[in-house]
């Protein structure tokens, strides 16, 4: 099979991840464990450092255009620990000037007393896992904030930032739809320049997928979703992403790099990373368990698996990315992130617009109304067995 031809390097961004949190959430599937105290803040920190320098050689003079703190809870690292980390990074890779530099952040009242410092050190944008503003739904859900806490948290967000994110799902167990309305708008008051509006759902090897709660019905669901649709647009918001819903000019730029198929280098535990070159793009995933990945880190061997992806696999990992942005992308975008001409997957387009589901012309390739509704139906018509 001939190797694949990058005449370009796609843009380049980093994700760091912090894996502890206070307690883990019944619905996370992410790669977070419960903190025993005290975290080793130092310990992971030097890990991390170490994990970065190993990565080096894969992207020597390439500059980093976003940086992505999640989690877990990142923001339990205390502010001089943050202030190390990204000394750490600024002092080891380019950061391209007014990068956007994202940290996750829970409401709670620790964590939303250390804005102020966050900003000082170099975060400029902060994404706050609010999920509800009840309560009830909150205890429900797990979380240990409540509907005070989570205000109060917008409120120091809107003191020190003037570019941040509020997380909100819905669906959540016996919700009722005036419920998820008053979510909505209360998330809108605060008039954040981006939301991120996600449909609860059950994944594997999670609490609630073993003992699921009672949510509310597909109709109800699709009701909260029109209604959502109708009171960000009215706030105008834009629907970039399946998920995402942004003010003008402040879609997630990290995020976006993701789904246009960029380049990423995650360090910290279970991080994955995708990585190009010029003949070939390399997927790596760093050890999950924190304390495994801190000792082989140390030992300059934090990677845990590493795989070339074939070219039969990237028609569909591009399109797995690209088509959850409501505006889709240009047609030359494919080859130039590929390495591969989009003939390859021509037979492909031609179902799928067949069926309704994709628009394309000499500009955009991007999903129908009806393509958004069954994406998930659309984007595995890529997949080659």
């Amino acid at each position: 099979m001939l190797p694949l031809q990058l005449t370009t390097l796609p843009p380049l961004s980093l994700y760091i991840h912090f894996p502890w949190c206070v307690q883990k959430c019944p619905y996370c599937d992410f790669n977070s464990h419960a903190a025993q105290n005290p975290i080793p803040e130092d310990t992971y920190l030097d890990a991390l450092r170490a994990d970065l320098e190993t990565a080096l050689p894969d992207i020597w003079g390439r500059k980093v255009h976003t940086v992505f703190i999640g989690g877990g809870t990142p923001s339990l690292l205390s502010a001089a620990g943050l202030d190390r980390l990204l000394s750490d990074v600024r002092a080891l890779l380019p950061l391209e000037a007014g990068a956007e530099i994202t940290m996750e952040a829970n409401p709670g009242t620790v964590e939303s007393a250390k804005f102020k410092s966050f900003r000082e050190s170099g975060i400029n944008r902060l994404s706050i896992g609010i999920q509800s503003f009840n309560s009830t739904h909150l205890k429900l859900i797990g979380r240990i904030h409540d509907d005070n806490e989570a205000k109060r948290a917008v409120e120091m967000a809107h003191q020190h930032f003037d570019n941040f994110n509020l997380d909100v799902m819905y669906a959540l167990p016996s919700q009722t739809l005036a419920q998820a309305q008053h979510d909505i708008e209360t998330a809108i008051r605060f008039s954040p320049p981006h939301l991120s509006l996600y449909h609860l759902t059950m994944e594997p090897n999670t609490v609630f997928a073993k003992y699921p709660p009672v949510l509310p019905d597909d109709e109800t669901s699709a009701d909260m979703q029109d209604m959502i649709e109708s009171l960000t647009a009215g706030a105008g918001y834009q629907h970039y992403e399946v998920s995402a819903y942004a003010q003008p000019g402040r879609q997630c730029r990290h995020n976006l790099n993701y789904w246009l198929f960029g380049d990423y280098l995650g360090i910290g535990a279970g991080a994955h990373s995708k990585i190009s070159f010029p003949n070939r793009i390399v997927r790596e995933a760093r050890y999950p368990q924190p304390q495994t990945y801190i000792e082989h880190a140390l030992q300059r061997r934090p990677v845990h698996e590493r795989h070339e992806v074939t070219r039969k696999a990237l028609g569909f990992e591009f399109m797995l990315n690209a088509l959850r942005l409501t505006d889709g992308f240009p047609p030359y975008l494919y080859g130039e992130r590929t390495g591969t001409s989009i003939t390859e997957i021509e037979s492909t387009l031609k179902q799928a617009e067949a069926k309704g589901l994709l628009y394309r012309d000499h500009a955009i390739i991007k999903p129908t109304a009806l393509g958004c509704r069954f994406l998930t139906d659309l984007q595995e018509m890529f997949l080659v067995e």
